[in-house]
C-alpha cells in the first residue's frame, strides 16, 4: 500500500486544501509579483516580501525578474506585434490554453529581461536558488504534499498547484481579460473587466481597471466591485507589513471662475473619469440624433445604430472599415458630429507632451470656450463640469 499521508480527509477536505493552497499562490502573484514588483504600487516589509518569493518558488518555479519583465513589456507594447501575449495577435484560444508557452518564450528573451526586468530582487538567494534552472521548489512542495496527504492525493494537489497560475494568470487574464467583459474606462487597449468580483484570481479579474490605473495598488473602482487582493493589502498594511504608494485618483470638484493649472492637473490625473463622463454626453447626443434620423433619413439611422458601440471609443480602437462608415454618417449629422470631434480635441490636450503647462491651460480654456459657444446642450453641461475639476 502506498504511503497514506499524515492526514486522512474526506474528498471535500482535499478540495478545500487545494483551493486554499492555490489561493495563496494567487495572492502571492497579485500582491508581490504584480502590484509590488512589476508596478511598484506598494512596498512590502522584508518578511512579507520573502514569504511571497519563497511561496512562488515552491509552487510555480517562476522567477521574479522574468515575470515582472514580461508583464511590463505587455503594458509597454499592449496589443502591438511586440505584445508577448495579446489575443488580438495570437488568437484567444492560443493565449487561453497555451499562454504559459508564450510566457516562457518571452521570459527567455534576454532583451526583454535587460530592458524591463530592472529593480527586481538580486540577492544571493535569488541568484543561487530561486533563479536556478532546477525547479527545486516544486520537488520540495511535492514531497510535502505527499507526506501530508499521501502519494496519489499529494501528487494531484501538486499538479493543481503547478497548473493553477499558468491557466488563470497566463491564460484567463491575458486572454479573456483582453477579449470579453465590460469596460469601465476607455483605456487605449482592449482590456476588460471579466467580472466585478475579483475573488477567484485575487482581484485580477478587474483587468480594465488595472490598465487604466496601472500603478495603483487597488484594482476595484466602482462601489459594486470587489478586489480581494486589496483587502489582503489593507490587512498587511494594518500589520505594518505593507506601505501603499498609489491608489486610483478620486475626482474632486470646486467652483472656479476659469480653467487654471489646478484644473489642468486634475483633468490629466482623472482623464479616464473625464472620458467616462464625456461618453455619457456622447450617448445623449447620439440618442437625440438617432431619433431625428429615424424620421428624416431611416437609412442613416440604421447605419448609426449599427455603429453605436464605436461612438464612445477612441478612434485608434475603431476598425478602419467602421471608422470610414462612422465618419460618413456623422458628416450628415449636426450636433453629434461636433460632440464626437471635440472628444478627439479634448484627448489631445493630455497627449501633447511637448507643450508647456501654460499652453495646455490655454488649450483647455479654449476647448471649454468653444464647447459653451457651440449651443449644444451636452457640450455646455460637460464644459461646466470640466471647469470644476480640482
Amino acid at each position: 500500500m502506498l504511503f497514506p499521508g499524515l492526514f486522512d480527509l474526506p474528498w471535500w477536505g482535499y478540495v478545500a486544501v487545494t483551493v486554499g493552497l492555490t489561493h495563496v499562490s494567487i495572492a502571492a502573484v497579485t500582491i508581490f509579483l504584480h502590484r509590488c514588483q512589476a508596478h511598484r504600487a506598494l512596498d512590502l516589509h522584508p518578511i512579507a516580501s520573502h514569504f511571497f518569493r519563497f511561496w512562488i518558488w515552491l509552487t510555480t518555479g517562476m522567477v521574479t525578474k522574468e515575470w515582472a519583465a514580461v508583464h511590463r513589456k505587455h503594458h509597454a507594447k499592449c496589443e502591438t506585434g511586440e505584445d508577448p501575449h495579446s489575443p488580438q495577435n495570437h488568437g484567444l484560444g492560443r493565449v487561453l490554453w497555451l499562454g504559459v508557452f508564450l510566457y516562457v518564450k518571452e521570459a527567455h528573451n534576454s532583451d526583454t529581461l535587460e530592458r524591463y526586468g530592472r529593480g527586481t530582487p538580486d540577492d544571493w538567494i535569488e541568484r543561487n536558488l530561486y533563479s536556478g534552472p532546477l525547479k527545486l521548489g516544486l520537488f520540495l512542495m511535492g514531497a510535502v504534499d505527499m507526506a501530508l496527504f499521501g502519494f496519489l492525493t499529494g501528487a494531484l494537489i501538486l499538479v493543481a498547484q503547478i497548473v493553477w497560475i499558468p491557466f488563470w494568470a497566463a491564460g484567463v487574464i491575458n486572454g479573456i481579460g483582453h477579449f470579453w467583459g465590460y469596460r469601465s474606462w476607455d483605456s487605449p487597449d482592449a482590456s476588460t473587466n471579466i467580472v466585478p468580483w475579483g475573488i477567484l484570481i485575487g482581484g485580477e479579474e478587474l483587468h480594465n481597471n488595472h490598465h487604466a490605473f496601472a500603478s495603483a495598488a487597488k484594482l476595484s473602482n466602482k462601489w459594486y466591485e470587489l478586489d480581494v487582493g486589496w483587502l489582503y493589502i489593507r490587512l498587511l498594511s494594518a500589520l505594518g507589513l505593507a506601505t501603499v504608494k498609489k491608489v486610483p485618483p478620486i475626482p474632486r470638484f470646486k467652483a472656479k471662475p476659469a480653467v487654471d493649472v489646478e484644473t489642468l492637473q486634475s483633468v490629466i490625473a482623472n482623464r479616464y473619469d473625464v472620458l467616462a463622463k464625456y461618453a455619457k454626453s456622447l450617448k445623449a447626443a447620439y440618442l437625440e440624433e438617432l431619433s431625428e434620423l429615424r424620421r428624416m433619413a431611416p437609412q442613416d439611422a440604421a447605419v448609426l445604430k449599427r455603429l453605436r458601440r464605436w461612438i464612445t471609443r477612441d478612434e485608434k480602437a475603431v476598425p478602419e472599415q467602421e471608422k470610414a462608415e462612422l465618419q460618413e454618417v456623422l458628416a450628415r449629422t449636426g450636433a453629434l458630429q461636433k460632440v464626437y470631434e471635440m472628444r478627439r480635441e479634448l484627448v489631445a490636450v493630455w497627449e501633447r507632451s511637448n507643450a508647456s503647462r501654460e499652453q495646455l491651460v490655454n488649450q483647455l480654456q479654449d476647448w471649454c470656450f468653444r464647447a459653451e459657444a457651440s449651443g449644444i446642450r451636452q457640450l455646455i453641461e460637460f464644459s461646466h463640469r470640466l471647469r470644476r475639476y480640482a
